[in-house]
């Protein structure tokens, strides 16, 4: 394990995940099952079961204060739930004290026990670093000058696994509907999992074959390709899911999560058409932070299986995910010469030296070198 020592200020090499999360703000709600259609009854029955906004009575205080807090600051469901579960495990694993009587010392004993005994990843222990940095600068008030030595979780370099183009077109062959549509765009515009299932109808254009990812990672947008291979098909869905909004007003629903306070500055809009998800769950789930029944988007678990089982069905020897598909994207585009920048542009990416790690797909060792074998 590699120890890192840190003075004054703790600004070390634990990433920015902290300040990131603070801009995944896209609200999540309670998985959706089952296929049934909507109804009225649905929505009502749904709108009746009011879920508290604060943590259930017992908890502590803290954690409540720390979730309200947490909501003020727009950070995402998911980002509120691992942060406090980071910092309750701190609490627990020194002896239930309070984090106001503790500092320092015992945050970096804490990743330490995470690195060494715990295994964690990096980016594991970069998260609960983050939780623990928002529970002490931002709600605590008092900055961490006393962190001392962290062993530090080892930090592997791995290659991405790429498909090549056989492959991807073997995986693609043994889908249909949505799926195909889906994955697709996963393949063909290069969207992270998440940045598609959160893909609005205003930001597909058909007219200039573009996507608009908003809100992306690091909170950035930016506009990558709408592939001509599916625009028909998804401006077909799309008029699907218009005709599915249209029966969701009428059964007393039709309302779609807004990012930031959108929903008070534009009371009409959680309804209008334009902010509606291009996929959307078959079936409308409760908000846990508000109580509001609304129609999500689809759960990326769905997502992430439904590739899993079709590589197997395509008998890919491969591990892959729908991150998988994004990185053939860019090795694929390499291999037609495209400009690195270019690639680094379409995928987000802020730095060149990330979108770099495609290039090593590209290379062949021993380039030049014939083997003894042969």
């Amino acid at each position: 394990m590699k120890r890192l020592q840190v003075e004054n200020r703790v600004t070390f090499e634990f990433g920015n995940s902290h300040m990131m999360n603070r801009f995944d703000r896209t609200n999540g709600t309670e998985k959706t099952g089952g296929n049934k259609p909507d109804s009225k009854k649905t929505f009502a029955a749904i709108a009746g079961q009011n879920l508290p906004e604060s943590a259930p009575s017992g908890k502590p205080r803290l954690l409540d204060e720390l979730r309200e807090r947490l909501r003020a600051e727009y950070y995402s469901i998911r980002t509120e739930e691992a942060y406090l579960g980071w910092i309750r495990r701190f609490i627990l694993f020194h002896g239930k004290r309070h984090p106001q009587d503790m500092g320092g010392t015992e945050v970096a004993g804490f990743l330490s026990h995470l690195a060494n005994k715990g295994q964690v990843s990096p980016s594991t222990q970069n998260q609960a670093f983050s939780a623990l940095l928002f529970l002490y600068r931002d709600f605590l008030q008092r900055p961490l000058d006393d962190l001392g030595p962290v062993d530090r979780a080892t930090r592997s370099r791995k290659v991405p696994v790429v498909l090549t183009r056989e492959e991807a077109k073997r995986l693609l062959a043994q889908l249909e509907g949505t799926d195909w549509i889906m994955a697709m765009l996963l393949y063909g515009s290069g969207l992270r999992l998440l940045e598609m299932l959160r893909l609005r109808v205003k930001d597909a254009d058909f007219g200039y074959h573009q996507i608009t990812v908003r809100d992306g990672k690091g909170a950035k947008d930016r506009v990558t390709m709408l592939p001509e291979g599916v625009a028909e098909a998804l401006k077909r869905h799309v008029e699907r899911r218009r005709l599915e909004h249209q029966q969701d007003i009428r059964d007393g629903g039709g309302s779609v999560y807004l990012p930031f306070a959108l929903a008070r500055k534009y009371p009409k809009a959680a309804k209008a058409w334009a902010w509606q998800y291009v996929f959307a769950a078959k079936s409308v789930s409760t908000d846990p932070r508000s109580g509001e029944v609304r129609r999500h988007h689809i759960d990326e678990i769905t997502v992430q299986r439904m590739v899993r089982n079709a590589a197997q069905r395509a008998g890919l020897s491969k591990v892959v995910t729908p991150h998988v598909l994004r990185h053939s994207f860019a090795t694929h585009l390499l291999e037609n010469g495209y400009d690195i920048r270019t690639v680094q542009e379409l995928l987000g990416h802020k730095d060149v030296a990330t979108t770099m790690i495609y290039t090593h797909v590209l290379n062949k060792p021993g380039l030049g070198v014939r083997s003894p074998v042969d």
